[in-house]
């Protein structure tokens, strides 16, 4: 999605178009990884200083009703957002919680046929598979 888009979008929701929530939605949509809103706080505020979390947080919220990004909630650790709404696995480590994307050919396969067999096209979708990396392994000594 293009800025003109993401402008486009907050106004036909009703929503003023600051710099400092275009800056939010910037940085997640631009995002390889899977930022906690707190890391994406931090980011904005280098270039917005007057920022409040509160914008982050409601910008958030806004970009995942809007179906942009999603939610991913653990556990035992905070939020943290997903860019990357197209279908694929959240590779995650238990250790540390880094998560990284797998994406194959087969899953975009697998996943048009069971909405085929469902008969109706889900709001979303999330798979995770969860594993030990070899570097916290390491350092775990296990």
């Amino acid at each position: 999605m293009n800025i003109q888009q993401i402008i486009a979008m907050l106004r036909e929701r009703g929503y003023k178009v600051t710099p400092q929530r275009l800056a939010v939605c910037k940085v997640i949509l631009s995002s390889k990884d899977h930022p906690t809103a707190e890391q994406i706080y931090r980011k904005v505020k280098e270039e917005h200083p007057t920022i409040s979390p509160a914008t982050v947080y409601q910008t958030l919220h806004l970009l995942t009703n809007a179906g942009l990004v999603q939610e991913l909630g653990f556990s035992d650790r905070v939020s943290r957002y997903e860019p990357n709404t197209s279908p694929h696995i959240n590779v995650v480590c238990e250790k540390c919680g880094e998560i990284t994307d797998y994406e194959a050919e087969s899953i975009k396969e697998l996943w048009s046929k069971i909405i085929e067999e469902l008969g109706f096209k889900p709001t979303g979708q999330r798979l995770e598979v969860f594993r030990c990396r070899d570097k916290c392994r390491k350092s775990a000594g296990i």
